[in-house]
């Protein structure tokens, strides 16, 4: 195995944002397109590239990966990014709080806020007690 060096996954990161299309999930298919865009200088450094290039097309294939731009990824981001839901989490109607927040909202003159309502304590738990009855 060994170190990847900088050299190695810099010039993988750079063949699959290019030649995205052309990559597969194989060894060979990939030494065989690093061997036509790129002019690498010795056989191991070449299949040092297309082992990392494989390596990592197995991970986008999993989900986006750090430092590699595809435009399917960016198209993904942006369109997760744009969704608005039809009906807010944040806004409702009725806000359930229980006695002791009641008592502190009272404290503090915001006992008249609206929609606020005190829910009910549970009836099988003694007061003070660590186990129910």
């Amino acid at each position: 195995m060994g170190v990847r060096t900088k050299t190695v996954k810099k010039a993988a990161r750079v063949i699959i944002e290019k030649y995205y299309a052309r990559l597969t999930m194989d060894f060979q298919t990939n030494k065989r397109v690093c061997e036509e865009v790129a002019i690498i200088p010795s056989k191991s450094l070449k299949n040092k590239i297309a082992g990392y290039t494989t390596h990592l097309m197995k991970r986008i294939q999993r989900g986006p990966v750090r430092g590699i731009s595809l435009k399917l990824q960016e198209e993904e981001r942006e369109r997760r990014m744009d969704f608005v839901p039809e009906v807010s989490a944040v806004d409702t109607d009725v806000i359930e709080v229980d006695l002791e927040t009641k008592a502190m909202l009272r404290s503090l003159d915001m006992a008249n806020l609206s929609g606020i309502v005190v829910q009910q304590t549970n009836a099988g738990w003694k007061e003070g007690a660590k186990k129910r009855l």
